[in-house]
């Protein structure tokens, strides 16, 4: 029956990939007519907006997009024909063409930038399986099929299945910052079956498995897919796939099978079309253009009416002058009404358009020359990319920013934690004169964490619950561990486990290494291998991480750590202890620490085996196996029995204060995202100067009755990303509203919500905190 249900599935995704099969990579789908087009793409990526051909009538089409540019070759024209011409038409369209070739040289050179971009990136090199071997050849000759090594640091030049890897279990991890600016590096990792048997080039190149998977997409962190090898099917997500643009960190060589080419990457199917660019200037520029033209049309026909009215007079008075212009009355009034246009048109002046192109290319070069905004520690320097980017920066209305490492630091310390109700930090906060830890010969000398109460627990084993604190830490993560200096040195997908991970090595739970089966962790000078069941991965709609382990003495546990809002609603009971730590988590979000519950179970034998059938049946899934997996592990993460609580410190940047402070100044409404407790997002608010004292403050329940005083009261409103959601419902059931984009799809920033404030897509249920600052002087802080 699974079987069955698996292969219905598959009809699902109609993308196939068969490894090292060249003729089927060739493969042709139906087009119009005779017209066929292949299948796969090639690696190559063309993302400039011109070629040799399309340069010159596209930018011209894209030039007379512009009002001015259509008055001043109508007013060519004009002058082009002598009946009605009263000034040369060369005097006008000299100076047109001279506009047209300034701005078509400035989108040329612009468009230079992105042929030699495309050039070099096409042109890298990559090691390609071709025969039994691997090959030194270009990135745009790579093609969906084909095997491809990399090494350490390399560029991964398309969407690869992680197939092996000369790490331990084939693991491996990349650093996204060239796609999503995230410098932590992320986790991946092979399936078993490839680690185990694609240990030789040999073995690689007698590959012929065949991946199933959905079509080219830009979701990028979800992957739904399966491998078909040796009659077997085994279930493809995310976590086993190396996006395009990653770098390979931390391992020798890997190797991977391409999935999606060249545009039909991920990243590719984000970037878009260049598409024509209007600001508000050029907006309001075609605008006046036109009133100024209707303004003329106007004066003309006035003046033409008063030139009827006495022509007749005229050539009574000078009956020479009609022997000349035989014309009638009204063909006289015809030719003059234009005459009078020709002469009227200086009041659209075209030097102020040149001049304005030369204002722009002198911004470019005052924001690449201005000292305040170069950046000593990295010896780096602005750079206009665009010479008309001052004019654009001009009109940004919103600024969209992640709050950790954007207005942080990213450098997380351990600052305090709660065990057991129970409350241990650093008293004196300042360094400790002398090493508390030199008992632990693999204690990292960096932690400034110190409590002697705390400690003197822990290595006399004095209480249980203190053990499995540390305990939770050292095994619940993903992070990777490599030997320095006969030191382990971790790298983490998060700065908070590596922390986190780092102050349980300090007192004695030391992670020492990890398999795709196993976890291996020194407690206190003893060694103990755990065998890991299943781990369930944290995402924004969980908000939680587990670990499903057998330890040394062969019971099943759970491990848990997240947010306290989906943690606390767990717990198989709720007592004196649950309390007391509700209160301190209220504490420290007030002193804007990152916090994290902790919390664990033992689970039963027939219980884990009648959960684990239904696990390995929602893994197998190509339709719906995220929800599924979601409620797998939803109905084994029940009835926790809570540890404690982590609270990490995140420091702002030097300056962020002062930056926001002038961003208010020039009414730019400011959106900052972070995942915190509203009483923490409430207090970086004030740290940051987003927030004032002379701010009213409105939670949800308040801001509906108050929305009509908005115009005249210093407001700030609370917000999550439920009643956002709820907002929107409301707002399309009175048809004012728009459907809010969801996870991966392409959002934008049309919807609005209460009082006509924009709410960004991204502001869904479910998303961020949010912290906006609008006109009005409105906060709203949008909480997880």
């Amino acid at each position: 029956a699974l079987g069955i249900h698996v292969c219905q599935n598959l009809l699902t995704c109609t993308w196939e990939v068969k490894a090292n099969n060249y003729v089927f990579q060739k493969k042709f789908k139906k087009g119009f007519l005779c017209w066929r087009k292949k299948k796969y793409k090639s690696n190559a990526i063309h993302t400039a907006k011109y070629n040799i051909f399309s340069f010159l009538p596209l930018n011209l089409y894209e030039q007379f997009h512009r009002m001015s540019n259509l008055y001043f070759l109508l007013i060519v024209i004009l002058q082009a024909i002598p009946e009605i011409s009263t000034l040369p038409w060369f005097t006008l369209f000299a100076p047109l063409v001279c506009l047209v070739i300034i701005r078509a040289s400035r989108d040329l050179v612009d468009d230079i930038g992105r042929h030699r971009s495309d050039r070099a990136i096409n042109n890298r090199p990559c090691q390609i399986l071709r025969g039994k071997s691997f090959t030194w050849r270009k990135w745009k000759n790579l093609c969906v099929g084909d095997v491809v090594c990399l090494r350490k640091d390399s560029i991964v030049p398309a969407d690869l299945l992680l197939l092996a890897s000369t790490e331990p279990s084939s693991l491996c991890y990349v650093e996204t910052a060239d796609i999503d600016g995230e410098t932590n590096l992320k986790f991946r990792q092979a399936l078993t079956v490839t680690h185990h048997e694609l240990t030789s080039i040999r073995r690689i190149a007698a590959f012929h498995g065949t991946v199933i998977c959905e079509e080219p997409n830009s979701r990028m962190h979800n992957f739904v897919g399966s491998l078909e090898w040796n009659n077997k099917i085994y279930p493809l997500d995310i976590g086993n796939l190396l996006l395009r643009g990653c770098k390979v960190r931390n391992v020798d060589a890997c190797y991977g099978l391409v999935i999606y080419a060249g545009v039909d990457t991920k990243i590719m199917m984000n970037c878009g079309k260049i598409h024509l660019k209007r600001t508000k200037i050029d907006l309001l520029m075609n605008k006046l253009v036109v009133v100024i033209f209707l303004s003329l049309v106007l004066i003309s026909l006035a003046l033409t009416l008063g030139f009827r009215v006495m022509i007749k007079d005229f050539k009574l008075k000078h009956y020479y002058v009609s022997a000349k212009y035989p014309r009638t009355v009204t063909m006289e009034s015809f030719f003059i009404f234009w005459g009078f246009l020709i002469l009227l048109s200086t009041m659209v002046p075209m030097a102020m358009f040149i001049l304005a192109e030369f204002i722009y290319l002198g911004n470019s070069l005052f924001i690449s020359w201005d000292t305040e905004m170069y950046y000593e520690p990295q010896d780096t320097q602005a750079k206009a990319r665009s010479t008309s980017l001052n004019d654009q920066l001009g009109q940004v209305q919103y600024i969209f920013s992640d709050k950790t490492g954007t207005l942080t630091q990213n450098v997380m310390n351990f600052n305090k934690c709660c065990i057991n109700g129970n409350v241990y930090d650093n008293k004196d906060g300042t360094p400790y004169q002398e090493n508390p830890y030199r008992w632990n010969k693999f204690a990292d000398g960096k932690l400034l964490f110190y409590n002697k109460q705390l400690l003197h627990i822990v290595r006399h084993r004095q209480d249980k619950v203190v053990q499995e604190f540390w305990r939770v830490l050292a095994i619940c993560h993903t992070v990777m561990v490599q030997e320095k200096d006969n030191l382990p040195s971790y790298q983490a997908a998060s700065p908070d486990e590596e922390a986190l991970v780092t102050a349980a090595r300090n007192f004695g739970y030391v992670f020492r290494s990890r398999t795709q089966d196993t976890i291996t962790v020194v407690e206190l000078g003893e060694e103990r291998v755990y065998q890991v069941l299943a781990m369930m991965d944290f995402n924004s709609t969980r908000k939680r991480m587990s670990v499903l382990v057998r330890n040394p003495e062969g019971s099943i546990c759970l491990y848990t750590k997240g947010a306290d809002t989906v943690v606390l609603e767990r717990l198989r009971k709720r007592g004196e202890t649950e309390i007391t730590t509700e209160e301190i988590l209220a504490a420290f979000a007030e002193q804007t620490l990152r916090t994290l519950c902790l919390a664990y179970k033992e689970v039963a034998e027939d219980a884990y085996e009648e959960w684990e059938s239904q696990h390995h049946e929602a893994c197998l899934l190509l339709q719906n196996r995220a929800k599924a997996l979601h409620q797998v592990y939803n109905n084994m993460e029940q009835n926790l029995e809570l540890l404690g609580v982590t609270a990490i410190e995140d420091k702002l940047q030097d300056g962020v204060p002062d930056t926001i402070k002038c961003l208010k100044k020039a009414n730019i409404k400011v959106w900052v995202l972070t995942g915190d407790k509203q009483e923490t997002a409430i207090n970086i608010g004030f740290a940051c100067q987003l927030l004032t004292e002379n701010m009213l403050i409105l939670e949800e329940k308040e801001i509906n009755d108050n929305l009509k005083f908005l115009s005249q009261v210093n407001m700030a409103m609370v917000i999550n990303g439920e009643f956002l959601g709820d907002t929107q419902a409301e707002s399309s059931d009175r048809g004012t509203g728009q459907e809010i984009p969801q996870s991966g799809d392409p959002g934008h920033w049309g919807w609005r919500g209460h009082a006509g404030v924009p709410l960004p897509a991204a502001a869904a249920a479910g998303s961020w905190t949010l912290v906006l600052h609008a006109c009005l002087q409105i906060l709203a802080l949008l909480l997880l």
